[in-house]
């Protein structure tokens, strides 16, 4: 009998049955959406405290500066452009006790995500929520080293976009995507490891992190061709443009927690194939 690893096609077979038996008897929706009320707690407290540090590191001209670049370059319709400016005067002006009063709110997510990925695991645990918040706080250290890169990105775009023609909009969208993905995978591969607390091998979260992040870097270009879209959000809730904005921010924050959580379920199966006994892998590889 071979004992040799199985081959890609093999390999991606056993991952998308891992997957499938991952989701057996438990309700996707459900779980992303109890992600997704944590993620809506988070996630300004989360992107004022990653301006406000980048702003501390460098300074806050140059951080004002990049936001207004990153501003010229969200499409307007939806009023994106003048929400990026209020979070980043909001980060640049933001004080140490500021800083610490927003930890809290912004570590709702780590709990989000653990107690997300618990629901397919059979393991069972006490104090989920802390150990989660706990998890989560060494990432917003890092958050200024991903946040700059982005913002020169956002700047390197921009240009682009002023530039104009089918060269300069394939470049935009290279840039967007591969930036993107580089912010995002150092953050999933911590999620997956430490946020989430299960075992999974170097090699299948590498690989499970960039699948993941390349995965969300082309759902946020989706995103902002939503956002150049003319549509009334408040049309549907008697006029009140507040209120359909949140409600479309909080169905994209929805759909994205799928993808992250597919990707989740991906990268234990392909741990669980790397990790499978000698005559296993040669059985999969026949």
């Amino acid at each position: 009998m071979s004992r040799g690893r199985p081959g890609p096609r093999a390999t991606l077979s056993a991952v998308v049955s891992g997957v499938r038996s991952g989701l057996s008897g438990r309700d996707l929706a459900l779980i992303s959406a109890g992600l997704t009320f944590y993620a809506g707690i988070a996630i300004v407290p989360l992107m004022v405290l990653a301006f406000a540090l980048t702003s501390w590191l460098t300074s806050a001209d140059r951080v004002r500066e990049l936001g207004n670049r990153l501003a010229d370059l969200l499409p307007g319709e939806l009023g994106a452009p003048a929400a990026v400016e209020r979070l980043v005067e909001a980060g640049v002006g933001l004080d140490v006790l500021g800083a610490l009063l927003a930890l809290l709110p912004m570590s709702f997510y780590g709990e989000g995500l653990r107690r997300a990925l618990l629901r397919f695991s059979s393991r069972d645990e006490g104090m989920t929520g802390w150990r989660g918040r706990l998890a989560a706080l060494p990432l917003i250290l890092l958050s200024p080293v991903l946040l700059y890169p982005l913002l020169l990105a956002a700047s390197a775009m921009a240009g682009l976009a002023e530039r104009g023609g089918a060269a300069a909009t394939a470049g935009q969208v290279a840039v967007g995507f591969y930036s993107v993905l580089a912010a995002l995978t150092l953050p999933l591969a911590w999620g997956f490891r430490v946020v989430a607390g299960g075992r999974v091998g170097r090699r299948a979260l590498a690989a499970g992190a960039l699948f993941t992040a390349a995965c969300l870097s082309g759902f946020l270009q989706g995103f902002v061709l939503f956002l150049s879209l003319p549509l009334d959000l408040g049309a549907p809730f008697g006029g009140l443009d507040v209120v359909g904005g949140v409600v479309a921010l909080g169905l994209w924050l929805f759909l994205l927690h799928l993808v992250v959580i597919t990707g989740w379920l991906a990268t234990r199966a392909l741990d669980d194939v790397l990790a499978g006994p000698p005559d296993v892998r040669g059985e999969a590889a026949g």
